[in-house]
Parts: structure tokens; sequence; C-alpha cells
């Protein structure tokens, strides 16, 4: 009888089958199956404290400003797959405690506001509590990258209370607007077909086009935020 367990790690042993030989892969399940199952565990766990932590500060945001600036909570647990792919393209050993030690992006946790002053209001917040300890930070809001995309990513790590530990685990925050998200998840749908697709300059000039408008839309509605937040000037009877 197959179980749950042995479901989960397929994907795992299919991925490995690509840079190892079938016995291989059978001596590294069974002698990391158990761990690895552990640490994923782990990453979940702290996908969760993070949750939890934005999904607070949400709730007072709107106490204090009558507003909530958390549109949607995503998260995910990176692909065995992907894990694999990136260890061995890092050169890293291929063990529980590399895949710890060396990837920062396991665990993955993105927040979506309405305005940019929102995503920096959040990430300071969240920050500024006792047991967040940032690692490193990517402002790609100020600095985007070259295709255009915009985001801000924190790696940061936040502890896990198990049954006799406690326990650090890294996760990759990003908070970013609805605009930046849509135009990541459509740009990312383009670029990523199954069947490879390479994208011709103009493509990607066009697609370069549409984060600056998305940019510029961000920007306009800022603007239109701290207008309508500004008190009304006293007027003479």
């Amino acid at each position: 009888m197959v179980t749950d367990n042995d479901l989960a790690l397929m994907p795992l042993e299919q991925a490995l089958t690509h840079y190892m030989s079938e016995s291989s892969v059978r001596d590294w399940v069974k002698e990391f199956a158990i761990p690895y199952r552990e640490l994923m565990a782990f990453y979940k766990c702290a996908i969760m404290e993070v949750e939890t932590k934005f999904r607070v500060l949400n709730e007072e945001f709107s106490l204090l400003q009558d507003s909530n600036p958390i549109e949607s909570i995503q998260s995910r647990l990176k692909t065995p797959e992907s894990i694999v792919e990136k260890m061995i393209r890092n050169h890293h050993p291929l063990t529980v405690e590399s895949i710890e030690n060396n990837l920062n992006d396991v665990a993955g946790v993105r927040v979506i506001c309405s305005f940019i002053s929102e995503v920096y209001e959040l990430a300071d917040a969240f920050l500024k509590q006792d047991d967040v300890v940032l690692l490193a930070r990517k402002d790609y809001i100020q600095k985007p990258k070259a295709n255009g995309y915009r985001s801000l990513h924190l790696i940061i790590s936040v502890p896990i209370f198990l049954h006799d530990e406690k326990r650090r685990m890294r996760v990759e925050v990003q908070i970013r607007t609805m605009t930046m998200n849509g135009w990541a998840g459509s740009e990312h749908k383009v670029r990523y077909k199954k069947d490879n697709v390479i994208l011709s300059p103009r493509v990607q000039e066009e697609l370069l086009k549409c984060a600056e408008l998305g940019a510029e839309i961000d920007s306009r509605m800022e603007w239109i935020r701290q207008q309508t937040a500004r008190p009304e000037p006293d007027r003479d009877d």
C-alpha cells in the first residue's frame, strides 16, 4: 500500500533521477527521507508563524487607520524539483543540512497591498517584532530588476516552537502592490511556458513597458491616497 509519506517523496525521487543513478536515489531516500520530511514540516510551521504575524498586523492597522492594508496573503513551499535543481546548480551538497544552510527561499510568504506606502509600513512593523531577525533585504521597488520586476524582498528568520525545542527557520517574505503582483504573475506565465519559448526583444520590451505603466499607476494611486488622507482645510463662514 502506498502511504501519504510515500506520495510526498515521489516528486523528490523524480527530481533526483535527473542527476543521480537509480541506486544513488534509493540510497539518498533511505538516508534522508525522514529528515527531509521533518525539515519541510518545520518550514510549513515557519510559514504559519509569518502569516499569523501579518494577519495580526492587518487587524491592528484596521483599528488604527480604519482600513486593511493587506489585500491577500499567499504562501508556498519550494517544490522538490526546484530544491534539487538549485542545489545542483549552485554546487551545494545534496543533504538535508545543506538545504537548510544554503537556501533562503524554501519557505515563501507573499503579502499583497493596495498602495506602495503600505508595503513599507507593513515591512517596518513586521521587522520591529523582537523575534523576527532580518537576514537580507532587496528593494526591487526602489531599484527594479532589468525586466521591470518590482517587489520588496526580505529574508528573515523566525522561531517555531516544537514540543521539545525552539528552532529558527528562514523565510523569504515578498511584499508588493496588487499592480506589481498582477504584472509578475502575467510575466511569469508568458516567460515560463512549458514549451520554453524564447521571448523576442520586442516582447521583452513590451513587458518592460507594461511594468513601467504599472509603476505609474501605483504612483498615481499613492498620490490620490495621500490627498484623500489629508484633513480638509478650515473654511471661514
